[in-house]
C-alpha cells in the first residue's frame, strides 16, 4: 500500500526535534569484541520516572540534539525496543529525533556505530566486512535484553529494526532479507549512478569468495519482529525470494524528492512491490530528501559543513519549498510508532 505526503501546512519547530513530555534515561557505552577487534560504541534511550534536570545530548554547532538524563534509572514494567543502524559515513546521532521520540512513547531505543562506516571510523578493513553490519545490531539486542537494570526490561517478541539508507540494508538483513552479491554486480552495470553501487564499490566487500559467501548468508535473527527502512540503498540486490517471504511485517519509507542517485521508483519503491502486500506498507514523503532523516540542522550550519568538507553541506537540504525538516521528522516518528504498535503481537504480521 501507497500513501504520498506532499507539503502541508504546519508549524515549524525552532528548538529541539519534540518537546520532553516524559523523562527519559540516556546511556552510553562500549561493547568489546576481543575476538574479531570490532568493539561496537552503543547508546540506548529508555524511558525513566528521574525527575533529575535532562541535558541536550548530540547537541553541537550544526546539528540539533535532543534532551535525556544520563545514566538515569528506568521505569519499571516491559518496553518494546527498536536498535537503530545509521548511513554510511553516519553515526548513531544521524536519528537522534527518532530514538528521542520512540523513548518517550515507551520504547527502548539503542543504536551504534558501524565500525568502518561511521563519521571516525572509515577503516577500509572493517567496512568491507559489511555482513557484520547486522551482526552488529544483534550484538545491541544481546546487550540491552540482558541488562533490565540498566535499560529496562524489553517486552517478549518486540524488537523492531529500522535503518536509514545503508542502515535499512542492514536491517532487511537481521529481519531475514537475503543479499546476492553477483546480482547486484549486474545490476549496477545497468545502473552505476546509484549511489548503493558506489558506496558498495568504495567498500568491496565482494572481494574474495569467502566474503561473497558471507554476504549472501542469512543473518536473520529471529528475535527481530518488525522492520522499518527509510530511504534505504543496495536494496536492489537482495533476492525476490527473501523479500516476498519476509517473515517480519516492513515499512518502506522514501524520500521523494527528485534524486539521480536514490531515486525511489529504483530503490524503496522497488524494495516494497517485491515484499508482500499483506504483511507491508510503503510510504513516499515527497517533500522529503535522503538526508531529511537525519539531524535537523541549526542556522548556518549548511555553509559551515561545505567549508569543512565541500560536498557535505547538501546534508542539510531538504525538497525546495517543502516542510521544515523538523515537522517532516514529526510525520516520520508518527509513521513508524503507528506501525510498531499495529504490527506488535501480530504473529502473522498482518497490518
Amino acid at each position: 500500500m501507497k500513501t504520498a505526503f506532499g507539503a502541508l501546512s504546519l508549524a515549524c519547530l525552532t528548538t529541539i526535534a519534540f518537546a520532553d513530555e516524559n523523562p527519559i534515561g540516556f546511556q552510553s557505552s562500549t561493547l568489546p569484541d576481543p575476538h574479531n577487534g570490532r568493539a561496537l560504541e552503543m547508546v540506548v534511550w529508555y524511558p525513566s520516572t528521574t525527575t533529575a534536570t535532562p541535558q541536550l545530548i548530540a547537541d553541537n554547532a550544526a546539528f540539533v540534539g535532543a534532551s535525556a538524563v544520563r545514566d538515569a534509572p528506568p521505569t519499571a514494567g516491559e518496553h518494546p525496543l527498536v536498535v537503530l543502524s545509521h548511513g554510511y559515513r553516519g553515526n548513531w546521532s544521524n536519528q537522534i529525533w527518532l530514538a528521542s521520540s520512540l523513548a518517550q512513547k515507551g520504547y527502548i531505543v539503542a543504536a551504534i556505530n558501524h565500525p568502518g562506516s561511521t563519521t571516525h571510523d572509515r577503516s577500509p578493513q572493517a567496512a568491507a566486512q559489511l555482513w557484520l553490519r547486522p551482526v552488529d545490531l544483534r550484538r545491541a539486542i544481546d546487550s540491552v535484553t540482558t541488562q533490565p537494570e540498566k535499560f529496562g526490561r524489553v517486552t517478549n517478541g518486540q524488537i523492531a529494526a529500522v535503518g536509514h539508507s545503508l542502515g535499512g540494508w542492514t536491517a532487511l538483513e537481521i529481519a531475514g532479507a537475503r543479499f546476492d552479491p553477483e546480482r547486484f554486480a549486474q545490476d549496477c552495470k545497468a545502473h552505476p549512478q546509484l549511489s548503493g553501487c558506489t558506496v558498495y564499490e568504495k567498500m568491496n566487500p565482494a572481494g574474495t569468495s569467502e566474503a561473497m559467501a558471507a554476504l549472501a548468508a542469512d543473518w536473520r535473527d529471529k528475535r527481530v519482529t518488525a522492520v522499518v527502512t527509510l530511504d534505504l540503498g543496495l536494496s536492489r540486490g537482495m533476492t525476490d525470494e527473501s523479500l516476498a517471504a519476509l517473515p517480519v511485517p516492513a515499512l518502506v519509507i522514501a524520500a521523494g524528492v527528485p534524486s539521480r542517485e536514490l531515486p525511489a521508483e529504483l530503490e524503496s519503491a522497488n524494495l516494497a512491490k517485491r515484499l508482500s502486500p499483506a504483511t507491508s506498507r510503503y510510504v513516499e514523503i515527497s517533500d522529503a530528501s535522503h538526508f531529511s532523516f537525519m539531524s535537523m540542522c541549526k542556522p548556518g550550519a549548511q555553509g559551515m559543513l561545505e567549508k569543512e568538507v565541500p560536498g557535505d553541506g547538501i546534508i542539510c537540504q531538504d525538497g525546495d519549498g517543502g516542510r521544515a525538516r523538523g515537522v517532516i521528522q514529526q510525520q516520520v516518528a508518527s509513521l513508524i510508532a503507528e506501525f510498531l504498535a499495529q504490527s506488535a503481537g501480530h504473529k502473522e504480521g498482518r497490518l
